[in-house]
């Protein structure tokens, strides 16, 4: 009987397989037209299941014994846990002040404070030090962490007061900080300074980015309301916080519709790295464009009536007004001729550089080369002061060719550039500016979305 049945399947079959070979449009359209209606019998066939609200519902208790059984509600013992807060060590601040400000009333750890060295030495008195706190949810401290840089070794000192038992014990420890970098940017309204500020930017990247457009764009005078600017710069981190500003990685400033933009590079071989445009033009002068940073001018090279004579003549300088202290620094590369004292110039520094110039700087409060020095553009040479023949602490600069005087400013902007990045060195710095034109587009981005 299966036999029987096989042959017949087999017969079957090879008709059909004959029928297909005949007319294959029409079995085409025919399948079609199944697949098309059969999908509806396919979901007409699943409605036949039975209707869940129609199942047998059966309902199963089981007694549990309870946790808090017997205990009153003010013995249940609530989870807990912890707060923490950031802050910046104050002159001023006292243990408790500095708690205050962060959260913390504990009058048992304020007290430990107070008497405990490592604090005294490292936190009191103190400025700008990064300080965290941790406390329980009733605001009693856990552990208090305040990180510093010491030094430029690397790395950076952590003291931390912990909560052991009732008692308070302090430490301090060594780490090394990691690096980073940060993206940010700004608009112009009044002044550079007011501009990062509002964008959180540290004011050591305000004036590197200063110094790095000042052969180009006027701070004093040529900025515009609207003016924007993108910048990448390093951040050196202490567990994650971040603790000091390095160096600028690259910047953009758009000043009155013209963009300016530039990018640090170290070439292979290299002593040191130099900013360059992005198609690779070096930055660098042959002379700063001032021996102060980012200071104001008082007195150009003009006629002007003297402070002191009370005469007029001529002002063979520039004079820059800063408070006393303020680094001095050699706007080119030069050997020391002179160091000393000298008639009204008080305490003066005569540097010499090439092609017969010689750069004056007077009226210091302190000189830190000495004569025959060999020193390098942006090396410290004093302090600014007001000796002499001086009303008030500020620099007199001066620059001679050849022993007459000439305005600084007109020599600074003649002066040339270094060379442009080397053909060597191209590949690496093309991929290094290509990264940076995104971070500073992505910048730009930030501050735009933050300024809408």
């Amino acid at each position: 009987m299966i036999h029987g049945l096989t042959t017949a399947s087999s017969a079957l079959l090879d008709r059909l397989s004959q029928t297909i070979q005949k007319h294959p449009r029409r079995i085409t359209a025919a399948v079609a037209a199944l697949l098309l209606t059969g999908g509806g019998g396919a979901f007409a066939v699943a409605s036949f299941a039975p209707d869940p609200a129609d199942l047998p519902v059966r309902t199963v208790s089981y007694p549990v014994e309870s946790l808090a059984e017997n205990l009153e509600l003010g013995q249940l013992e609530a989870p807990g846990f912890s707060l923490y807060r950031s802050e910046q060590v104050r002159s001023s601040d006292t243990p408790e002040s500095l708690l205050q400000r962060m959260g913390v009333a504990d009058p048992a750890a304020a007290a430990f404070m107070r008497g405990d060295t490592p604090v005294r030495q490292n936190v009191l008195g103190r400025t700008g030090r990064v300080v965290s706190a941790e406390t329980t949810d009733d605001h009693r401290l856990v552990r208090l962490t305040v990180r510093w840089v010491p030094d430029d070794s690397g790395n950076f000192r952590r003291l931390v007061v912990e909560r052991q038992g009732d008692k308070f014990t302090s430490r301090v420890e060594t780490a090394k900080l990691t690096s980073g970098s940060r993206l940010a940017g700004g608009v112009i309204h009044s002044s550079l300074f007011a501009a990062t500020d509002a964008s959180n930017i540290p004011d050591g990247v305000a004036v590197q980015m200063a110094e790095l457009f000042s052969g180009n764009i006027d701070f004093r005078r040529s900025l515009r309301k609207g003016d924007r600017f993108s910048v990448v710069y390093e951040t050196l981190e202490a567990d994650g916080e971040p603790l000091s500003s390095g160096r600028v990685l690259s910047a953009e400033f758009v000043n009155n519709g013209k963009t300016h933009q530039a990018v640090w590079f170290q070439e292979r071989g290299a002593a040191k790295g130099s900013y360059y445009t992005l198609d690779g033009q070096s930055m660098r002068r042959a002379y700063l464009t001032s021996p102060v940073e980012f200071s104001r001018i008082t007195s150009g090279f003009k006629m002007r009536l003297h402070p002191i004579l009370q005469t007029w003549r001529a002002h063979l300088g520039t004079d820059f007004a800063a408070p006393t202290g303020t680094a001095v620094r050699t706007v080119g590369d030069g050997v020391v001729e002179f160091a000393g004292v000298q008639n009204g110039f008080g305490n003066v520094v005569f540097v010499k550089h090439r092609n017969q110039h010689v750069t004056v700087y007077a009226h210091l409060s302190r000189i830190d080369v000495r004569q025959g020095q060999s020193v390098e553009q942006g090396q410290t040479l004093g302090a600014v002061g007001q000796t002499g023949w001086a009303t008030g602490p500020h620099l007199h600069f001066e620059f001679r060719v050849n022993g007459v005087h000439q305005d600084p400013q007109t020599i600074v902007a003649q002066s040339e550039a270094a060379a442009p990045i080397s053909a060597a060195s191209r590949p690496a710095f093309d991929r290094l500016a290509s990264n940076m034109r995104v971070q500073l587009s992505a910048a730009a981005l930030i501050e735009q979305a933050s300024a809408e």
